[in-house]
Parts: C-alpha cells; structure tokens; sequence
C-alpha cells in the first residue's frame, strides 16, 4: 500500500516523516540536507509506493509569507519537475516547531538533545503529517 511523506523543509536542513502503510501512524523518517533532497527521495521512492507529498507551508500569523515562503515554492516546483506523478499538499506549518519542542520536553529529552535541529525538524515533520491524517 501506499505511503504519504511529509517535507519540513528549510534552507539548511529538511525533516521528514512518513505513513505506516495503512496511513495511520506518522513516524520520523530522517533529516538529511536540503540541497540533497531530491536525491533521497529519489532513492526512497525506488523502495516505497508514495502517492502524496505533504510539505509544510511557512506563514506569519496574520498569513503573510515568511522569509522561507520562496525557499518552499521553489522546492515545490523541484518536486514537481521530478516527481510529477505524485501530487503534492501545502500544510500550514505555524507551530510546528515549537509543537516539536514541547514534544521533546514532554518525552523527557536531556536540553542538549532538544537543541539538536535535526530532531526537531524530524519531529515537526511527524507532526505536521500527523495533524494531516487526522483531517483527512
């Protein structure tokens, strides 16, 4: 069956998540480097069936673009140019990050592990597919 992966992309680093294949549960996939996106999922896609890619959208609170709206429509337009049978799904991403923080403070994480970047991009990921499933 088919997967959704969810993108948490920004400028240096890229979070990402993906269904169980039953799409249910979201868990954290990895956080690789953005400039090295396109590559992994071409691999990823050559082992896993995906049929939607959810990426987070960056908006302020009053839904202005932010710095990293541009960074995101380009990748956007990358992942259409080669992947341009799986559909592709903006998601507000707001709070996503500070979702993630709290989330690791909750499961316990030492202040060193939850400055870790990484984890909170791969989090966020899960937790912006997360969100996604529960709507729909």
């Amino acid at each position: 069956m088919p997967r959704i992966i969810c993108i948490d992309y920004g400028l240096k680093r890229t979070g990402l998540a993906v269904t169980d294949p039953l799409k249910i549960i979201a868990t954290g996939l990895t956080t690789i480097e953005s400039s090295k996106l396109i590559s992994f999922l071409k691999d990823y896609f050559t082992k896993e069936t995906v049929e939607l890619i959810i990426i987070g959208e960056p908006k302020n609170l009053d839904d202005s673009d932010t710095h990293a709206t541009p960074l995101v429509e380009k990748c956007i337009k990358d992942l259409q140019k080669h992947f341009p049978a799986i559909p592709i799904r903006k998601v507000d991403e707001r709070f996503s990050s500070k979702m993630a923080t709290r989330a690791m403070v909750e499961m316990g994480l030492k202040k060193k592990q939850r400055r870790n970047k990484a984890l909170v991009d791969e989090i966020s990921a899960t937790i912006l597919l997360q969100e996604y499933l529960r709507q729909f």
